[in-house]
C-alpha cells in the first residue's frame, strides 16, 4: 500500500514518542484502561497521531467498557481496513488512510445503528476540543 504521507522508519522514529511509534508503526497495543483519551467526552475531534488527519468526532464516541476509546463510525475515507491474522482469530485492523498508521481494530458488535465498534489506541490519536 502507498499513502499520501510516506516516511522511513527512521523518520517516523525521530518524530514520534517511543510508545506512539510502537503503536502507529509497529501495530503494538497499549494496555487496556490506560489510555489518556478513554474518558474524553467533551465536544471535539480526534485526529491521527502520525499525520493529523481527521478520523473521528466526539459524537461518534461511546463507552464500550472494553478499555480503549470506541467509536461507532469514522469520518468518510479516513480509515482503511485490512485483515489481521496476528492472533488465533481473524480481526479487522484499522489504519489511517493518509499515513498508514495502525489505530486499532473494528468489530461488528457496536451497540448503535451502525453495529460497529472502532476500538482505538489512545496513543495513536490526538484530541482537539471544540472552541
Amino acid at each position: 500500500m502507498t499513502f499520501d504521507v510516506e516516511k522511513t522508519p527512521e523518520e517516523w522514529r525521530a518524530e514520534l514518542a517511543p510508545e506512539r511509534f510502537a503503536v502507529l508503526r509497529e501495530a503494538a497495543t497499549e494496555a487496556p484502561f490506560t489510555g489518556s483519551l478513554l474518558h474524553v467526552d467533551e465536544a471535539g475531534v480526534f485526529t491521527c497521531g502520525g499525520c493529523g488527519q481527521l478520523l473521528f468526532r466526539t459524537e461518534q464516541k461511546f463507552n464500550a467498557h472494553c478499555g480503549w476509546p470506541s467509536f461507532d463510525a469514522c469520518e468518510p475515507g479516513s480509515i482503511i481496513e485490512r485483515e489481521d491474522h496476528s492472533l488465533a482469530r481473524m480481526r479487522i485492523e484499522i489504519l489511517c488512510s493518509r499515513c498508514g498508521g495502525h489505530l486499532g481494530h473494528v468489530f461488528p458488535d457496536g451497540p448503535t445503528d451502525t453495529g460497529l465498534r472502532y476500538c482505538v489506541n489512545s496513543v495513536a490519536i490526538d484530541f482537539t476540543p471544540e472552541n
